[in-house]
């Protein structure tokens, strides 16, 4: 052969091999859907608007096997508006995850912007809505901020043995001259078998500010998350149960902090419990979702609510589904809980939702 063609052949061979050992792959979710709101000061609200069930999405995974059971993998997401075309979030370009690490046979360890295990519990075993939609857990579970995923962080994952699964974050805060100002930690234990899938999860946020030229130091106590995460198959249906219990300054950020029924603005709870239960149970070509939540503040503002929601989700095929969602939250003693949905906060105590979802 001749020398000059040999080359690249022999570079396009060697180059074939070695991706032969790497797989990388494109996914994501496009999600939009008609929006309307009120109950607010910000009064009747119809938009459309995008990530209602599932925040629409495009990510990067990859995964280079090493050999001896060890594979290197990454996750690069960024969250977008389909109604726009915009990113989700302004000066970010992987918001949702991106970290990088290493699966061994002794668990996964991971490093990057990622999913708290508290959040993870709420949205793959307590929730029938997956925290999506109006009728999700979003609307009185304090799932915003750093509660749903943190940067900085390194998370292990043991091997699921017997249907015992175990993992366990820690996010460093990052704050010159303190290592504990900033930081949060968490950790899940969870069993799966047959038709019982349960997990408990516990997440540890400080959020104090250190002292720096110009910045006074802030102390504050530390918020805490516990929950109990559980669902069970009867027949063909799917029962839910949730209870979560939150303790300590930022344990229940909410998420519309715009004062959204006037008045007295409301205040985040920093002692409180709440309760869900739901279902989900095959109807015609798709599947009907139902789910009640109480929140049980117990500081002196007594600031309950309780929320319900049901909805139908219409299977036009494996990765498509259209989508009609009700919700409604009903407040006590000045409470300011809004129906969300996966992506926004809400304005009002009722809501709606009409829409297309499809993955890929």
């Amino acid at each position: 052969m001749n020398k000059w063609l040999a080359s690249p052949v022999l570079l396009m061979i060697g180059a074939h091999a070695a991706l032969a050992q790497t797989s990388v792959n494109i996914y994501g979710i496009a999600d939009a859907g008609l929006v309307h709101e009120s109950g607010g000061v910000a009064g009747s609200v119809t938009k459309l608007t995008s990530g209602v069930g599932s925040a629409s999405r495009l990510g990067f995974r990859g995964a280079e096997d090493l050999g001896g059971g060890t594979s290197a993998i990454f996750t690069l997401e960024t969250g977008y508006r389909i109604d726009t075309g915009e990113v989700d979030t302004a000066g970010t370009i992987f918001n949702r995850q991106a970290f990088v690490g290493l699966k061994t046979n002794a668990g996964t360890l991971t490093l990057g912007r990622q999913y708290t295990p508290w959040h993870q519990a709420l949205v793959q075993v307590a929730d029938p809505f997956g925290t999506g939609f109006a009728g999700g857990a979003k609307n009185l579970f304090p799932d915003w901020s750093t509660n749903v995923r943190t940067s900085n962080t390194i998370v292990y994952a043991a091997p699921s043995i017997a249907g015992v699964s175990a993992d366990i974050a820690y996010s460093a805060g990052e704050q010159a001259g303190s290592n504990a100002a900033g930081r949060q930690f968490g950790a899940s234990l969870g069993y799966s078998r047959g038709p019982l899938n349960v997990r408990l999860a516990y997440n540890n946020k400080n959020s104090d500010v250190a002292p720096a030229p110009g910045v006074a130091a802030v102390s504050r106590t530390i918020g805490t998350n516990s929950l109990l995460a559980a669902n069970y198959i009867f027949g063909v249906a799917r029962a839910y149960f949730a209870y979560g219990m939150d303790k300590g300054f930022n344990s229940g950020p909410m998420g519309n902090n715009n004062n959204p029924y006037g008045g007295v603005k409301p205040t985040p709870s920093t002692d409180s419990n709440e309760v869900m239960v739901g279902v989900a149970a095959p109807l015609g070509h798709g599947r009907l979702l139902a789910s009640y939540t109480r929140k049980n503040d117990k500081t002196s503002l007594d600031q309950d609510a309780h929320a319900w929601g049901i909805g139908y989700l219409y299977a036009l095929s494996k990765r498509t589904d259209l989508y009609a969602v009700y919700g409604a939250i009903v407040n006590s003693n000045g409470a300011g809980y809004t129906v969300a949905n996966n992506s926004e906060a809400g304005t009002g105590n009722r809501a709606s939702n009409l829409g297309i979802r499809h993955t890929f």
